[in-house]
């Protein structure tokens, strides 16, 4: 089987489709052609296109724990569920948050360990063995996140009282008020409401005695003091959130609760209204497995319609098969995958009407378009919804990020797609909803507007991932780069504005952060395309140095790499084994530019990418390249290293969340060497 696996099987390609081999003349043609066979063969036969999103092994555990908390004994895919943690666990016992990370993540290992046990493993079992020593060198249960004692609490391995509290009452809150639920980030909104509920509830489905997690107490459940601790002072900014922490948990104790049980009510109603139609929650794995469990608390069996598709869903495209292994994703990607996939092929020339296979795609991803109101019009009124979801089922939270790519493919199709006022309409709805999220700094978030209050991030709670969902420069870039291909003018103020942050955001020697994408590659390569989309002058003193950046992280191969360490480490920016999708990157940052100095540095590139390209056409990349959360808790580039040792994360970034999108590896090099032959003189 590829090493790419897709969530389907390939479709045959229809009668008339443009075939993978052309007449070529030179290696750069003969390596696209490959490239857009491939893509022909691995097409879902609906018209999209779709990779894994691999993450990290604390998906598989928490399906097993949950199964565990919900009483599902019976499910089919159990065994190779417990095969796909097994097979990641590294040689000295832990498992880890991305590949090359320097060492292990005491969370994900804790989870997998408990999970290993419900399944049935000994604790004398070589695995076991293995990952308990690593946990107990690394100082043990006393330095796992809120979320990893969450789970022990839920399967009876961990006190409730010894957790931050998280009141359902929450959701009572007005929009104007602090800590109401629309000021958290989208994908924080969707957890923090059902796990609300079991806090409140205390949920707790105790293990049997044989499966107890009572070896990873070496001295007992009292020692050493497992209670919350603060991790700063009391007069530090984040006492008082502390000191509230501590009477909720106290008003948690109490036997009356006023405006509990109408709070919970709420909830309820709120996460049954946000199922997804694929069975899932807000397209992500938290929110989703914390509602079964929620809804089944509240009285939802497992046999009710709810959680029956929400179960289920776990057996369609949530999952797949690698290594003799079920994996389960963290989401999924045939929206961001698709339309990444049609700017590939149209920067190789190719056309609608000479392959079918595109405008299969864009009939399809039209299809996908938003138009209901979602979360975002809470605090967006006053337009209609247009945008587009990364994946095929949310449709309560569309992302600025995929509409704006979106936007920009259909900018460029819009005089080949036979019905053009379906283009038309499309275009124009979906502009209007993404200058409508334009934040007061002039920039684009993923999915809302103004979603910037840092004191969020200063709750006990908050010792994982990003609460909010503040600007960023690669998602500003691509609304640049759209608008631009629209021909709107840089003199219009909506352009001045985002223009103004871009420059504000870039880095003294020249880079830009990526927020979505490892990392300063990413954000650079966003930038630089969008700068000349939009008619400026590529030999700016300011765009020359960003250039003359990622030339200067050019390997000796003639690829470009980045680690996931870079976020916690400027000295690793831009450095790292080479990769073909930071590779891609870069080449489309450095051709953005056109400058006859930086030929030498394209050619070797080009030269690393059709080397490196596998016989059936496609390219191989075990690296993570794509962004959850930096782990930075205010979601976006912070003071290195100044502010590193605030964060509670290392290289290894345990506050993290990092992805392998497993078609990043194919669409972007394939882009970039569909434009390196595009360009003046090739």
């Amino acid at each position: 089987m590829s090493s790419i696996t897709t969530q389907h099987a390939a479709a045959p390609i229809r009668a008339g489709a443009t075939p993978a081999e052309h007449r070529s003349s030179t290696p750069l043609d003969r390596t696209i052609d490959r490239a857009v066979g491939w893509l022909h063969r691995h097409q879902n036969e609906d018209g999209f296109w779709v990779g894994m999103l691999e993450s990290n092994c604390c998906m598989e555990a928490e399906w097993i724990m949950a199964m565990h908390v919900l009483g599902v004994e019976d499910d089919p895919k159990y065994e190779g569920v417990v095969r796909a943690i097994l097979s990641r666990q590294r040689q000295d016992g832990a498992w880890q948050v991305y590949h090359g990370s320097h060492g292990g993540d005491i969370n994900t290992t804790v989870e997998c360990y408990a999970a290993l046990r419900i399944a049935g493993l000994s604790p004398d079992s070589d695995p076991l063995t293995r990952a308990r020593r690593w946990i107990l060198d690394h100082g043990g249960l006393a330095h796992i996140r809120n979320f990893t004692k969450y789970w022990l609490c839920l399967v009876g391995e961990w006190s409730w009282e010894k957790t931050p509290a998280l009141p359902p009452e929450m959701i009572l809150l007005p929009r104007w008020a602090p800590f109401n639920i629309y000021q958290f980030a989208s994908w924080a909104r969707g957890t923090m409401i059902p796990l609300a509920i079991l806090c409140a509830r205390r949920t707790r489905k105790p293990l049997p005695p044989e499966k107890r997690l009572d070896e990873l107490f070496p001295d007992g459940r009292d020692h050493p003091d497992f209670n919350l601790k603060r991790r700063h002072s009391w007069f530090s900014w984040e006492g008082p959130f502390y000191l509230a922490d501590r009477m909720l948990r106290l008003y948690r104790m109490m036997p009356i609760k006023p405006g509990r049980e109408a709070a919970i009510r709420l909830c309820l109603e709120w996460v049954v209204r946000h199922q997804d139609a694929d069975g899932a929650w807000s397209g992500i794995q938290p929110p989703w497995i914390y509602a079964l469990m929620a809804l089944n608390q509240e009285g939802y069996p497992t046999s009710h319609p709810v959680l029956q598709g929400g179960l289920r869903a776990f057996d369609a495209h949530w999952s797949y098969q690698r290594h003799g292994g079920t994996f389960l994703q963290a989401s999924e990607s045939p929206i961001w995958d698709t339309v990444l996939a049609l700017q590939a092929m149209l920067d190789c020339g190719r056309t609608l009407e000479d392959d079918p296979s595109m405008a299969r795609a864009v009939d399809w991803m039209l299809d996908q378009q938003v138009l209901l109101d979602g979360d975002w019009s809470i605090t967006v009124r006053g337009v209609a919804g247009g945008g587009w979801a990364f994946q095929r089922a949310n449709r309560y939270y569309p992302d600025v990020d995929d509409t704006a790519v979106i936007l920009g493919v259909l900018a460029r199709i819009r005089d080949q797609y036979p019905g053009r006022e379906r283009i038309d309409t499309a275009i124009k709805r979906g502009t209007d909803w993404v200058l409508a999220m334009q934040c007061r700094n002039g920039g684009w978030a993923a999915f809302d507007r103004d979603n910037t209050h840092p004191w969020l991030t200063r709750i006990p709670f908050a010792d994982f991932g990003e609460l909010i969902d503040p600007p960023s420069v690669d998602v500003t870039a691509h609304v640049v780069e759209a608008l631009a291909l629209q021909g709107w003018s840089t003199d219009h103020p909506v352009f001045k504005r985002a223009l103004s942050y871009i420059r504000s955001e870039q880095e003294t020697e020249g880079s830009w952060f990526g927020r979505w994408g490892v990392n300063h590659i990413y954000g650079t390569a966003s930038v630089l395309p969008a700068l000349r989309a939009a008619g400026f002058d590529m030999n700016e003193p300011w765009i020359r140095k960003a250039v003359g950046w990622v030339i200067a992280h050019q390997n000796d191969d003639g690829g470009w790499g980045e680690s996931c360490a870079s976020y916690m480490d400027d000295k690793l920016r831009g450095v790292g084994p080479s990769t073909a999708s930071q590779t891609g990157w870069a080449l489309m940052a450095i051709l953005a530019a056109d400058h006859p100095d930086d030929r030498d540095s394209i050619e070797r590139g080009l030269a690393f990418l059709e080397a490196h390209q596998r016989e059936d056409g496609t390219w191989d990349e075990p690296e993570y390249t794509g962004t959850g959360f930096p782990g930075y808790g205010v979601g976006q580039r912070i003071d290195l290293p100044r502010d590193a040792g605030t964060l509670g994360q290392g290289l290894d970034l345990e506050r993290a969340f990092m992805i392998n999108y497993n078609l990043y590896r194919h669409y972007f090099p394939l882009a970039a060497l569909g434009r390196a032959r595009g360009r003046p003189g090739r």
